[in-house]
């Protein structure tokens, strides 16, 4: 039996794989952040999102690069990848919403939906929930909401000040954007020609109630890989999860 959700959710995504990664030095020295690969795997961070959007039913992507473009578009001329990839790379510094219009011009299906994804987000969960949601809610644009942990230790108290308890990395009270979005046809001519979209377009939309946020299901994997020590515990995780 058809599913006809299926005819609304994208089969095109556009991965931001510009960024210098500085916080990612040395690692970044020699490659653009989503060339990072995550320890015990053997494949950098693009490699997994490639397989995880042929998983949700993606069949073409477009790389938006920038820093070192070269060393990845090598990767990806000789990489084995599960969908057909273009690259557009920027001649000078467009900012995120300049840079995400850049590459949304290349997008082969240009009056359908699509998937746009940070390049240094590494998740699984269903696309295609999100995407249905993206539907349900007539959005122009819809992203993604993670809880991530808090680095340190916290602490609950009574209303006398005691100490009642100590919990380890608690989850964050607030929702984050986590980097991977759900855009309408028409999303791409709201995005500034430079610049950065989520202090213009996303306001905009927000204040027009067009901007949904779907929440990540509970349990699913996410993680942004931003510095060393995320590296460090993306294995740890990813060695916790084989046994």
């Amino acid at each position: 039996m058809t599913d006809p959700s299926a005819a609304s959710r994208p089969v095109q995504a556009v991965v931001l794989a510009g960024g210098q990664g500085s916080r990612l030095r040395p690692y970044t020295d020699d490659r653009p952040k989503p060339m990072v690969e995550i320890p015990g795997t053997g494949t950098p961070i693009i490699g997994h999102q490639l397989s995880w959007l042929a998983e949700e039913g993606v069949t073409d992507v477009v790389v938006s690069c920038g820093h070192l473009a070269e060393v990845l578009q090598e990767w990806l001329e000789t990489a084995d990848l599960p969908v057909s990839v273009t690259t557009a790379v920027e001649t000078e510094p467009l900012g995120r919403g300049g840079g995400l219009k850049h590459a949304a011009a290349h997008l082969p299906y240009p009056d359908r939906p699509w998937y746009a994804t940070n390049g240094d987000i590494w998740t699984r969960f269903s696309l295609r929930d999100m995407a249905d949601f993206h539907t349900e809610r007539d959005a122009v644009a819809t992203l993604a909401l993670a809880r991530p942990r808090i680095p340190w230790g916290a602490v609950r108290t009574d209303g006398f000040g005691h100490i009642t308890d100590f919990i380890e990395a608690p989850p964050s009270t607030f929702e984050i954007n986590a980097g991977v979005y759900v855009f309408s046809p028409g999303f791409a001519d709201l995005l500034p020609e430079r610049g950065d979209h989520e202090r213009t377009t996303f306001p905009h939309l927000a204040r027009e109630r067009r901007l949904a946020g779907f929440p990540i299901p509970q349990g699913s994997y996410w993680r942004a890989i931003d510095t060393a020590k995320d590296l460090t515990e993306a294995a740890k995780e990813l060695a916790a999860q084989r046994r």
